[in-house]
């Protein structure tokens, strides 16, 4: 795997470097001895997908508060996706910053995202789903987020918003 540190410090690009074959490819996507070798965390506890009917649907910024504040590892297993984190780290000389990466089943890139930092995704294509993989388990209770359209985050979103939940929208502004 190959590791690149994006500009919001501690979130990566993480690239698998196949090996072909007649047959194809084999290329791994997570080694824990890897992600603990560039000072990554490597626990993940619990896998999630999300299958997204329509291109246009938003969801997100997401994360999760103190004491479950979470790492994610995120890929598109089909389709593609306009991938948005935000720096929500109190402190960070790039707090409220955000960085935006198409991920895609052509490309095969996943992103690292660290604690304390939002999430949120807008599908590019129909029928796309992502695989999440996480290292704290899901507390509701400390599940929170940002609204997708916050001016002060000036996200720029790539396409209308086509599907969005309501909780989403529900999201306060900063």
């Amino acid at each position: 795997m190959r590791f690149t540190e994006l500009p919001l410090k501690g979130a990566y690009l993480i690239e698998p470097q196949p090996h072909e074959d007649s047959r194809g490819f084999f290329a791994r996507t997570f080694c824990a001895q890897e992600f603990s070798d560039q000072a990554l965390v490597g626990r993940i506890v619990q896998c999630n997908t999300s299958w997204n009917a329509v291109a246009g649907t938003v969801r997100g910024l997401h994360y999760q508060e103190f004491p479950a504040c979470e790492v994610k590892l995120v890929r598109c297993t089909s389709g593609s996706l306009w991938d948005v984190i935000v720096d929500i780290r109190p402190g960070s000389p790039t707090y409220l910053e955000h960085v935006a990466i198409e991920l895609s089943a052509k490309n095969r890139i996943s992103l690292y995202i660290p604690e304390m930092f939002a999430h949120g995704f807008q599908t590019l294509e129909d029928e796309t789903e992502v695989f999440y993989q996480m290292s704290e388990y899901y507390a509701p209770e400390l599940s929170v987020g940002l609204r997708y359209d916050d001016p002060k985050l000036g996200i720029n979103w790539p396409r209308p918003v086509s599907a969005i939940s309501e909780r989403d929208l529900k999201h306060p502004l900063l």
